[in-house]
């Protein structure tokens, strides 16, 4: 591949390798250090719902044996290195005997599916409007209305979302509240369930759409403005190019660098959901699912989601770092 060398991918490979160790190494430490005990808040809990639980001291020792919280801490370590290389994290603490696989598959999907496709609407409806914002030959009334679209950038996305349920759920009545779909439907490839899919789905990726898509504006706009003096720009223009075909050729194509090394990102880290984006809709994706693993100290869980977190994003900047010099001739890493 032009651009890269040996060398360079073999470090960034190595590198690669690292990172996930040592950020899965802090994972391990940081719920640790949390104060409580997740097996005693686990009792509690059932205590506060069943109002009494016989043998509760025994039952604890027992769960504690079962999950080996007894055993040292290097133990404990050693054990959680080896079910990250298999990708077995276990059961959940608070779930037992529910698989922690079983639960991030459950809700991965829906995560999946909703942050990919308001990430992508956001990112292209985002870098259109920093570029015409930028660009000299967008017309007067279109430079009025779009800096109006950028008002809902400071808004955060949980209160965006509790405004659009106000608005569309509970005055309009043109979504449903919560959910990912209607509860008597049953799952499957059909138009129903994807019609309902669709309709719960729409106010969390709208809030998210709405309140991101200002960031992907400003960055490009700046990037716009960056590139408008540079001497390719002049002589294209001596040229006689059509002033689209210099915008969307010249303009926006060496702008535009930056952005993918943002969208990449991204959608590397989608993986962790918005917590509270999904908690406000009721929607069950993964950021429900960590908010869960965080409530109830389930140590197994909380494991498993920020681990898949922790590899997708640092895979996505392996690639990203790799094609660079595919997406602009201008970087290179060999050596002169």
């Amino acid at each position: 591949m032009r651009g890269l060398t040996i060398g360079y991918v073999l470090r960034r490979i190595g590198m690669f390798f690292f990172t996930i160790w040592a950020s899965a190494t802090v994972m391990f430490v940081i719920p640790r250090l949390a104060p409580g005990d997740p097996i005693n808040a686990m009792v509690t809990r059932i205590t506060s719902q069943a109002g009494y639980v016989e043998n509760s001291a025994q039952l604890i020792q027992a769960w504690r044996e079962r999950f080996g919280l007894d055993d040292s801490l290097w133990v404990q370590y050693l054990r959680y290195l080896q079910s990250l290389l298999t990708f077995d994290f276990g059961y959940s603490m608070a779930q037992f005997p529910v698989e922690v696989a079983d639960m991030i598959g459950q809700a991965l999907p829906w995560t999946i599916g909703l942050l990919t496709i308001s990430t992508i609407l956001s990112f292209f409806a985002g870098t259109a409007i920093g570029a015409l914002m930028a660009w000299r030959r967008t017309p007067g009334w279109l430079r009025l209305f779009l800096p109006a679209t950028l008002t809902f950038t400071a808004i955060p996305f949980y209160i965006l979302g509790l405004l659009l349920i106000y608005v569309f759920v509970f005055t309009l009545g043109l979504f449903p509240i919560s959910g990912g779909y209607r509860s008597e439907l049953e799952p499957g490839f059909n138009l129903l369930f994807i019609n309902s899919v669709i309709q719960h789905g729409t106010l969390p990726a709208l809030s998210i759409v709405l309140a991101s898509m200002g960031f992907w504006a400003l960055g490009m706009r700046g990037m716009m403005i960056t590139v408008a003096g540079e001497d390719y720009l002049t002589l294209a223009r001596a040229k006689g190019l059509r002033p689209l075909e210099i915008l969307l050729k010249y303009e926006v194509r060496n702008a535009i660098l930056p952005q993918i090394t943002a969208l990449v990102l991204g959608l590397g880290g989608i993986v962790g959901g918005t917590v509270l984006v999904e908690y406000i809709f009721g929607y069950p994706g993964m950021g429900a699912l960590l908010y869960q693993s965080i409530s109830n100290a389930d140590y197994t869980v909380l494991q498993g989601i920020v681990f898949i977190l922790i590899l997708t994003t640092v895979t996505a900047v392996l690639i990203i770092d790799l094609l660079y010099p595919l997406i602009d001739p201008r970087i290179t890493y060999e050596r002169r």
